[in-house]
């Protein structure tokens, strides 16, 4: 049994052949598997901790293909589901000049969405330690009620809840219904992930311990601040760590924050850690930040969010290297 379970879209990435030119100006593209929580699921086996991905894709090759490439990596994929009524999403991407990246979706609707709560494989979830989920799938119906429906089966059983609350403007119908729709999961969780634009753009706020502030007044145990190139910073409200990240030759930023998550997924399950997320020292939410830190760091050295996900021994080599 899967000890973490993800939930949400699985798609496919075609990532600019070249770094520092927008869409419009890529020559052209390469395809890669994606999609948020497939990228957790995926991060957290590459680390050691058995994981399973639930999700509808497309009844296509490229659906095929992103169950083939998780199976191989050690996922779990025996619950996600094929609609031959829509294909599998897409997603266009290149990294700027200036280091953000240019995103276009496809997908209207793409089959992730149509995810129902009657298709949830209930024994999946009350078998795992951890559910992962994302704000994507709660944009619309039937992805939102599916969604909910198992995160209360996961919590049912005292599974450790986590959320990423990751902001894709173009993919909500207004930027008030993404900040709703965003802050929806946040009282849901345990764990939050979060970068440091998504916590400001939900709350209004620029400061980070504000931010964190709010996500301790809603319930939240364990929250990660993701500032890409200028490191993170973990909080359980009593204990706080600012870690400066590291310095790498940086080829594609796509996963890199999910494969952060999935740092510190992998180890809260590695230790045991249940709901409610408390009592951690400094020395190891600062070991910790060390860690995802470096799982983050070494994804943006290779192009495409799953291919970059480093495996456990790669990051003990990383850090021991310095």
């Amino acid at each position: 049994m899967a000890e973490v379970v993800c939930l949400g879209e699985a798609l496919i990435d075609f990532v600019a052949d070249v770094s520092g030119v927008s869409l419009m100006d890529a020559p052209g593209f390469r395809k890669a598997p994606g999609g948020a929580p497939a990228n957790v699921a995926v991060g957290v086996r590459k680390l050691g901790t058995s994981s399973a991905f639930l999700g509808k894709v497309g009844d296509d090759p490229f659906g095929r293909f992103l169950a083939r490439t998780f199976a191989e990596q050690g996922v779990d994929t025996s619950s996600m589901l094929y609609d031959a009524s829509a294909k599998t999403g897409l997603a266009f991407v290149s990294l700027m000049a200036d280091g953000d990246r240019d995103f276009t979706f496809y997908r209207n609707p793409s089959a992730d969405m149509l995810l129902r709560p009657d298709e949830l494989p209930t024994g999946l979830l009350r078998g795992c330690k951890a559910f992962h989920f994302g704000s994507i799938t709660l944009i619309q119906e039937p992805s939102r009620s599916a969604t909910l429906e198992a995160q209360r089966i996961a919590r049912e059983v005292g599974a450790l809840i986590s959320y990423d609350p990751n902001l894709r403007l173009s993919l909500w119908p207004s930027a008030e219904a993404a900040r709703v729709g965003m802050i929806e999961g946040l009282p849901l969780a345990d764990f939050v992930k979060v970068a440091e634009e998504e916590l400001e753009f939900m709350f209004g706020d620029p400061s980070i311990p504000g931010g964190i502030a709010r996500l301790k007044d809603m319930g939240v145990g364990l929250v990660a601040v993701t500032r890409g190139p200028k490191g993170s910073v973990i909080s359980d409200g009593t204990v706080t760590v600012d870690h400066a990240g590291f310095q790498v030759d940086t080829v594609d930023t796509t996963g890199a924050g999910d494969g952060f998550g999935a740092a510190i997924l992998d180890h809260l399950v590695r230790t045991g850690r249940k709901p409610p997320l408390a009592g951690f020292t400094d020395e190891e939410l600062s070991g910790l930040a060390r860690l995802a830190n470096a799982v983050g760091a070494l994804t943006t050295t290779v192009k495409g969010a799953i291919p970059g996900l480093p495996t456990r021994e790669k990051v003990e080599g990383f850090l021991a290297a310095g």
